[in-house]
């Protein structure tokens, strides 16, 4: 029974008899010392050679022994924990590097294989061309007079027109292809197809059920614009009809969640499975077995990737502690369910997306019931509920977001509160939709309706919160700001609960955060007083905005991410943007389009003759019309002049040709060095902006005797070692901007560059590590200001 006591509210109102229920006993941490170890052996043994691993575990098998010997049983179990997932980790990796199938990778042999396809393939838009991926087992390799036998994991790449993207998960098939060495460690080997010579079976008859309940969710919601594209996300995680503004707004106002297989999705569909088995007399063992039928069916729905086996044990553990009411089991499930997946995938101890799962879950366990107690003085039990969740899940991850994004994101507790409702009645709706549909399809259609507009509610969420001012906050990611950010957290977790109790507190607290989202507060000293340029922090891209008098500006590329290119925009006071300069079609230039145009005014889009990679061009088309923004195709020799800029086009010419192909990383890339290359001049400073050009472009340049002497450099490809030192000289800049984003693959900035420049005397500064960089004229000569 709750108890109930009468207090005195501290805001002087009358006395009021309060329901607190019954006091929780605290979560019980000892299972919480063998998960971490558990997690950081096999981290850390994913990365050395099995020798050493070897080495590690005995190392720990004995302190085992010796913890036990002396009664020290916690420590002894920690010690077990850690040598298990280490030994696992370990096993995996000579697993997965050891044999003949390496060997033949690293000589990029032809081979013959037996394969049988463990997800539903899918076509990526790359610099290169489309793509079909999907993952595999490998039964069967030949080549090179030696066969592999096993059920080795790999990775298949093929030109869409060899119809790999019409097979289902679970078929066999006999396949040519060319080897090479895979990214991920826990790939064997990584697959070119040439030619697909058999199909040797098709999949299961559960593959088959399932994918006919994935098809017909589509069919229910199919049509129906931006909700019905929603639907399948929420039910199976199927995103692969969302357009790519839809994916973007979801993800600047925190609701990416929804899109993937996440354990909210497990848990709704179980709540109300069991509900539904409570209904019509199921009890004890027959809600369990239901319980587990339901998740196997949830796996199968959304395939057993891992991020999916993940999900369904972190719903699983969700589910158990709020119905529960009991933190030291809700805390004892996620342990357990830790070491359970480390155990058999160790490979989710370097996943950023395992991290995220058990963080959510453990504050959703932990945290989130005496937030919602707290709540229930004043909310009723549901509303308490759907507040103090995605609030605690948030907080939980925000840190790691922040060291992903370089943003923490403000408007996400809101948006997740305001959408929570929604997502329940449309998962459900549509899966049952998408059931009905298979024996009776205008029924189920009808169904559908059902799940469209909770759905299309989510979406208005999503596209509102996305466009607030103040949806996100930049932060930095050094280790010092992490480490800061971490204890605000820290500190917040551990006194809201007191806000929360008392209404005109968290009621004030809300308004104000309200207020800080809609008019967020200027960053102080930002942007400099003088600028003329800025190079936007917008990660792994380029976006560079010009001053082109009181608040109005010229755009040169507009980065990967709408929500950063937005976000600078805002910070800078742009209200008009007199003009967009795409260099060319690539997403870490292009991508961000639609934050400009949904930001800001803007006078029209101008880019090269090129119009390579075409699913670039077609986005780009269609988000300039829906804006209904004119786009005008320029080369070189073109002159422009908007308030107080003005730029002449230097390349490329405009004979260039529509399409063309990209070589590679070893031949260049042809896109690249189709980049507009522009020659600014704007109070009284001249920017040379060279996109992603490479030395073949460098150096006909060059030779066109066109005027390349600059003030401000922007590095041409995000400081790639690929330059040409001649050019750089007939540049002669003062100041450098290198446009990159922390901790990139690709090896940018390049070291050789930079000492180039540094020997030169340029100051350079780079986005990565200063953040924004603003250019200021002091006397005549650029200045760099970071911010």
């Amino acid at each position: 029974m709750p108890n109930e006591s009468t207090t005195q509210p501290s805001d002087g109102l009358a006395q009021q008899t309060v329901r607190t229920g019954p006091t929780e006993p605290a979560a019980d941490p000892r299972l919480v010392g063998p998960a971490v170890a558990a997690w950081s052996s096999a981290a850390l043994c994913l990365g050395l050679p099995g020798r050493i691993t070897l080495v590690l575990v005995t190392v720990l098998l004995v302190g085992t022994l010796v913890a036990v010997r002396r009664g020290r049983l916690l420590a002894a179990l920690v010690l077990t924990a850690a040598a298990a997932a280490g030994l696992a980790a370990g096993l995996r990796v000579v697993y997965a590097q050891s044999g003949a199938l390496p060997e033949l990778a690293a000589e990029q042999a032809v081979v013959t294989a037996d394969v049988v396809l463990a997800g539903d393939p899918r076509v990526v838009h790359t610099a290169f061309g489309d793509q079909v991926v999907v993952t595999a087992t490998a039964r069967t390799v030949t080549g090179r007079g030696r066969t592999v036998a096993g059920r080795a994991p790999v990775l298949l790449t093929a030109r869409p027109d060899l119809r790999l993207q019409d097979l289902d998960l679970g078929t066999r098939l006999t396949l040519v292809a060319r080897l090479a060495a895979p990214q991920d460690a826990d790939l064997a080997a990584l697959l070119r197809v040439s030619r697909l010579t058999e199909i040797r079976a098709g999949p299961a008859w559960w593959w088959t059920m399932a994918g006919e309940v994935r098809a017909g969710v589509e069919r229910a919601v199919d049509g129906h614009g931006m909700p019905g594209e929603l639907v399948p996300a929420l039910v199976v995680g199927d995103d692969s009809g969302l357009t790519r503004d839809l994916s973007d707004d979801f993800r600047a106002s925190g609701l990416t969640h929804l899109l993937a297989v996440s354990g909210t999705n497990l848990t709704l569909m179980l709540g109300a499975l069991l509900l539904a088995a409570r209904r019509i007399g199921v009890r004890g063992r027959g809600l369990v077995v239901t319980g587990v039928l339901g998740a196997v069916g949830f796996v199968l729905l959304a395939r057993p990737d891992p991020s999916v086996v993940r999900a369904a044990a972190m719903g699983l553990v969700a589910l158990a502690g709020m119905t529960a009411g009991d933190r030291r089991r809700g805390l004892r499930a996620l342990c357990v369910a830790v070491l359970v997946l480390l155990l058999v995938n160790p490979w989710l101890a370097r996943s950023v997306g395992f991290l995220l799962s058990v963080l959510a879950t453990g504050a959703i366990v932990v945290v989130a019931p005496p937030w919602r107690d707290a709540l229930m003085r004043w909310l009723p039990r549901w509303a308490a509920e759907a507040v103090a969740v995605p609030m605690a899940a948030q907080l939980a991850c925000t840190p790691v977001v922040a060291a992903i994004s370089g943003q923490a994101s403000i408007v996400a507790v809101v948006a997740n509160v305001l959408a929570a409702p929604a997502v329940g009645p449309a998962t459900v709706a549509g899966l049952v939709a998408g059931l009905v549909t298979l024996v009776l399809g205008p029924v189920g259609e009808l169904l559908g309706w059902v799940a469209l507009a909770p759905a299309g509610w989510i979406v208005s969420v999503g596209r509102f919160c996305a466009h607030l001012p103040g949806a996100s906050l930049g932060w930095g990611t050094s280790p010092v700001a992490l480490a800061a950010l971490t204890g605000l957290c820290l500190g917040l977790a551990a006194g809201i609960r007191s806000v929360l109790s008392r209404r005109w507190l968290a009621l004030s607290t809300a308004g104000l955060l309200v207020v800080v989202i809609v008019r967020p507060l200027p960053t102080p000293g930002w942007p400099p007083d003088g600028w003329v340029a800025v190079a936007c922090d917008v990660g792994q891209g380029d976006g560079l905005v010009l001053s082109a008098g009181a608040g109005v500006a010229v755009v040169v590329d507009v980065g990967p991410d709408p929500t950063a290119m937005a976000a600078c925009l805002r910070g800078l006071g742009v209200r008009q943007v007199a003009a967009v300069l795409v260099t060319h079609l690539h997403d870490d230039h292009a991508a961000g389009l639609s934050g400009v145009l949904d930001q800001v005014p803007v006078g029209e889009v101008e880019l090269g003759p090129v119009r390579t990679p075409a699913e670039s061009w077609r986005q780009l088309d269609a988000v300039t019309s829906e804006a209904g923004v004119p786009v005008r195709t320029i080369g070189s020799g073109e002159r422009a002049q908007a308030g107080d800029v003005s730029w002449q086009v230097l390349w490329p010419p405009s004979s260039t040709p529509a399409e063309v192909v990209d070589g590679g990383e070893a031949g260049g890339s042809a896109v690249n060095d189709a980049s507009l290359v522009l020659g600014v001049d704007v109070a009284g400073v001249r920017l040379l902006l060279t996109g992603d050009i490479e030395p073949p472009t460098q150096a006909a340049l060059l030779r066109s005797g066109a005027d390349l002497s600059a003030d401000v450099l922007k590095v041409p490809h995000h400081g790639s070692a690929h330059q040409d030192p001649a050019f750089l000289d007939a540049v002669g800049a003062e100041v450098a901007l290198v446009s990159v984003g922390a901790d990139n693959t690709y090896g940018h900035p390049a070291p050789s560059l930079l000492a180039a420049l540094a020997a030169d005397g340029v100051d350079v500064a780079r986005t990565d590590q200063d953040g924004a960089v603003a250019v200021v004229v002091d006397g005549g000569d650029p200045q760099l200001v970071t911010r």
